[in-house]
């Protein structure tokens, strides 16, 4: 178990691109709208527990139901791909029910560690040390909690357009990592 910063940078990049804190913006003003303050604090430290725990939890889970980790990445890439789509093309696939609270449920689980998140993390940790996507995942809580704090700043300053180029633009580069997720787990299925 080595620090690699390079490592932590790229696992950093791809959990940036799936939890989409900016390009989630929007939904998190629209939900201070219709349930009054967001706790920032609950939801990133939840949000981070709950990521953390999946890391080492959610491979036994996998053996548990007979499920191997690159069948997983595979089913995962699959996921990304749609949620690139998602914001690429502006459309929405994924329908959820309206929030009656908001710091944990939506917000924390599942928008923030969500389905995407889960998967990424698995599919990620067959291919980097867990140690690098802790530290990957703690920065992005980090910058989640600062999000969440400037969140009203941020959608002044960014206008609706700015929020929409910024979402497309990591729609884009998620989109290419589940391709690359997808192409260097799906040899291990046939072996």
């Amino acid at each position: 178990m080595v620090f690699d910063w390079k490592e932590i940078f790229t696992v950093g990049m791809v959990l940036f691109a799936v939890i989409d804190i900016v390009g989630t913006i929007p939904i998190i003003v629209d939900l201070r709208n219709k349930v009054g303050h967001i706790h920032s604090e609950r939801a990133s430290i939840v949000s981070g527990l709950i990521m953390i725990t999946f890391l080492f939890v959610g491979e036994g889970m996998l053996k548990f139901i007979g499920v191997d980790v690159k069948s997983f990445a595979v089913a995962g890439s699959i996921v990304l791909f749609f949620l690139a789509l998602e914001m690429i093309l502006g459309i929405s696939i994924y329908k959820d029910e309206e929030p009656k609270t908001a710091s944990i449920v939506p917000l924390a689980f599942p928008l923030i560690a969500g389905a995407g998140t889960m998967t990424t993390l698995l599919s990620l940790r067959a291919q980097y040390q867990s140690i690098n996507i802790v530290v990957a995942i703690l920065i992005n809580i980090i910058i989640v909690y600062v999000v969440l704090k400037l969140s009203g700043r941020i959608e002044k300053m960014l206008g609706q357009t700015g929020l929409g180029v910024i979402r497309k633009v990591f729609g884009v580069v998620l989109l290419a990592i589940a391709v690359k997720l997808f192409a260097s787990n799906v040899k291990g299925l046939f072996v």
